[in-house]
């Protein structure tokens, strides 16, 4: 019996130290997304990559690529709307290179002085581990103004 009784603790420990995936972790990030759209009643346009977004002001100047120096204004939050980052309206510069990924692919979708939405998920952005206030497998959303392409 007692023996039994280990096993099962043994199972519940192994089951608890399980991790996540990237696959699954997708998965659930791409559901948690697709749940914030639905409830505020948004319409996205999804990239291969996953990142989910949509456009306030289309822009009509030049597009940055993926290795560009950028002057975007930006304020970050998550899907329970609280703000984790905000710049100020003038913007910060900063290399897409130099940034999480879901920013490197999203950015480039937008023209200088586009605005509009990212919803990126947790594998494009901390991943996992998270970064400062930013918990583990968190989906960000980034309100944007690609001011210019520097």
């Amino acid at each position: 019996m007692r023996l039994i009784i280990g096993f099962l603790i043994l199972g519940a420990f192994f089951a608890a130290c399980k991790k996540t995936s990237p696959e699954e972790q997708a998965r659930i990030d791409r559901n948690i997304i697709l749940d914030y759209l639905n409830q505020n009643d948004l319409e996205a346009e999804e990239t291969a990559d996953g990142i989910f977004y949509f456009k306030t002001e289309v822009g009509n100047g030049a597009q940055p690529v993926e290795n560009d120096d950028v002057l975007v204004a930006y304020k970050g939050y998550y899907t329970n709307n609280g703000v984790f980052d905000e710049s100020d309206p003038t913007g910060i510069e900063f290399n897409l290179q130099q940034v999480i990924q879901g920013w490197t692919k999203g950015i480039p979708l937008f023209k200088e002085g586009g605005r509009g939405t990212l919803l990126i998920p947790s594998g494009l952005a901390y991943g996992p581990d998270g970064r400062g206030s930013v918990p583990a497998n968190a989906v960000l959303i980034f309100d944007i103004h690609l001011i210019e392409v520097l």
